[in-house]
Formats: structure tokens, sequence, C-alpha cells
């Protein structure tokens, strides 16, 4: 059925894939469809492996709970909402899940440690926080069942993005500088937050897609029963040349001194702006979006929304490697003749053997691991 909304002062009424609910007061976007979208196909792929147990660690009106029971067929799915007062609404909208639905009104927190205490395991744990999510990390990797997935999401755009550099210290313990790919900077910065909680609990990750409008950052991560071989070298540190627009990377494993830049010459070379620790590998699993999408092309045409479709073949395009990614109009503000054509330029890279790639988490970039003056070359090239 298609998005439809009643409104008398507020919006009441709303109608998504097959849910049908109230929305109640609180804080609700229409707009952020394509996430919950994008969480129920992931569901229920994680449901065709075995019986899949759901928490939504902070429901809202329960949209998301309701969509992961009748869309993704999960077993149970426990619904929990810190406010007291959604409590009959939420109830109200999940009674179609009858028994398999579980509503609370405890603090994460509490509900964490509970689970804790109990052993309680799940097989997707939903975390769409206000704000950063960072303190209730740990205890949601513990929730997790052995490949199990965390669904967590960020409101906090200033902190990862550079523009708030104590808070990304307080909140993320690593340094965020102002980047041109500041989305995919904080989806890095977001990921190594999870990946340094699980390996401090002897597991590893494997990030399954990554994305964000520019005001939330959303990452779908599996818990590893062990780490891949030599994950540990993913972490690490990111600088960026302001002066010449040159990126480095490279591994907290093997940290050294920084390489010269393009801006290497006779003058001492400027100061880098380096932020992390990030993860330097990669932000989406293309087994997992193949299978989601082909879920989504099954699926009734108004389950998935177009734009979510095409957020996936996006995603698809480009896993996220390497981490060193530029806005194509940066190369025109450098050049003469102005901005390249992206798509010639990044043939002209991979026909030298580098890896190049349109982003798929902001619109405008490129990705690609050839020397930058290298590309200023062939850019420069194809504007003649």
């Amino acid at each position: 059925m298609a998005d439809t909304a009643e409104r008398s002062g507020q919006m009441h009424h709303y109608c998504e894939g097959a849910a049908a609910l109230e929305l109640g007061a609180g804080f609700f976007r229409p707009e952020s469809r394509p996430s919950r979208d994008l969480g129920v196909l992931l569901a229920a792929q994680l449901a065709q492996q075995s019986p899949l147990r759901v928490l939504d660690l902070m429901a809202g009106c329960g949209i998301r709970a309701l969509r992961y029971g009748l869309e993704a067929r999960a077993a149970t799915v426990w619904a929990n909402d810190a406010d007291g007062e959604r409590l009959p609404l939420l109830q109200r909208n999940l009674a179609p899940l009858g028994d398999a639905a579980a509503i609370t009104d405890l603090t994460a927190q509490k509900l964490l440690a509970g689970c804790l205490l109990e052993e309680r395991r799940f097989g997707l744990l939903d975390l769409d926080a206000f704000g950063c999510p960072t303190a209730l990390v740990p205890a949601a990797l513990e929730a997790l069942k052995f490949e199990g997935v965390l669904y967590l999401a960020s409101t906090d755009g200033r902190s990862p993005t550079g523009h708030d550099r104590p808070a990304a210290i307080r909140s993320l313990g690593a340094a965020a500088r102002a980047h041109p790919a500041s989305w995919e900077l904080a989806l890095r910065l977001q990921i190594a937050v999870v990946a340094r909680a699980a390996w401090a609990l002897g597991r590893g990750i494997r990030p399954l897609f990554s994305f964000s409008e520019g005001r939330t950052f959303r990452t779908a991560i599996q818990l590893q029963r062990r780490a891949d071989t030599h994950q540990e070298k993913l972490l690490g540190l990111l600088a960026h040349c302001h002066t010449c627009g040159d990126q480095l990377q490279q591994s907290l494993l093997q940290l050294r001194q920084w390489p010269a830049c393009a801006c290497s010459g006779p003058d001492p070379a400027p100061p880098l702006a380096v932020s992390g620790p990030l993860w330097l590998g990669p932000l989406q699993h293309p087994p997992t979006l193949k299978a989601m999408l082909a879920a989504a092309a099954a699926a009734p045409a108004d389950f998935v929304a177009p734009a979510s479709r095409r957020l996936i073949e996006r995603l698809l395009a480009d896993p996220g490697e390497p981490a060193r990614c530029w806005p194509s109009a940066e190369l025109g503000r450098r050049l003469d003749g102005g901005t390249p054509a992206t798509e010639p330029l990044l043939r002209a890279l991979r026909a030298e053997g580098y890896i190049a790639l349109r982003s798929g988490v902001m619109d405008g970039l490129f990705r690609c691991n050839a020397p930058w003056p290298r590309v200023l070359e062939l850019a420069a090239a194809l504007n003649r």
C-alpha cells in the first residue's frame, strides 16, 4: 500500500509497506523510509537462515518493529521505548503481531543490562539513536548472537564530520577534521567504535551496508564469532592536505611518519588534517546487498520504495574501498577548464590499473587509489 497520512493538526495515521499504524505525537520522519526498507530487507535475509529474534531498542511509534514482524517474518519482535507514555500507542500498533511481539518502556541501558544477565541474544538489534549511540554499543554487541547484526544510527552530525572536534574526542575517542567526504568520514568513525568494542569481546565485525543523507548516519554491522585474519589492519588514520588536495591513509598497525603529499618541494609541507582512528576497510558487503536487491525486486511493488531500490544499487556499485575520496568539483577548482567529466576520468584511471569508482555514499564524489598528481594530470588531459 502506498504511503498515506491523515492530518488534523498533526500526522496521525500512516501506511508503509505492509504496516498501517498511528504515529502519535512523537518524532517521525517519512523521509527516512529507505532506512526502514533496507532494515526490513536485511531482516528478511537473516530470517531465511534461522528463526529471527529482533530487538527494536528505541521503537518510537513501532513502525520498524511492525514491519520486521509483518514483512521480514521475524519469529519474535521486542519493541522498547523509554517514554512510558508511548506504551499504549505501541500496544495498539503492534497488535497485528499478536504473541510474537513484546513491548516494554525501559531505558536502553536497563534493558541491555537485563539481556546480559538473562543471556538473551538477538539476530537483529535495531538501535536508532537520537544523538551519538557510542555508550550503548558494547552492551548492544553483548545482546547479539554470533553472526547477528547491529543496525546502528546516529544523528550526531557535528562531531564526526569535523565541526566539533572536542565532542568527537569525547564521544568517539577519535580526531575528526574537516574533510571533503564528510559523510563517509562520519560512517568510518562510527564503524571504528563498533570494531573496537567487538575486538575487546574477542569478536570481529563485517559492515554490511553504510549510508547517510547528511543528518543521520546508518551502518548495519554483523558480529563475527572471530575476526577475519589481520582485520586490525583496517583501523587507521586518514589525512587530508587542504593546500594541494592530496589524501593519505595508513593503518595503526603500521603507523609511521606520513609520506610527503603532492605539495612536496623545497619549502616545508603544510600540516595535514588527520582524522581517526577510523575504519579503512569496506563500507558495503556486496553479497548481502545483491540478496537484498533481489528480494526487493520480488517484493510487492509498494513494499520497497523506488528510492530504496536506487540506494541499494548505488551502494552495490561502490564497496567503499579505498578510503580516499574526493569531490569532482575539487578537480575543477585546481584545473584550467573546470571540472572534467567524471566517467571518462574513472575510465582513464581504471585503464592504468587503478581502482576508481563513484562514491555510493555522497553524490558528486569519486574514490581511487591513484597518486593525486596522476589524478590531476589525467583530469587536465581530459579538459584539454
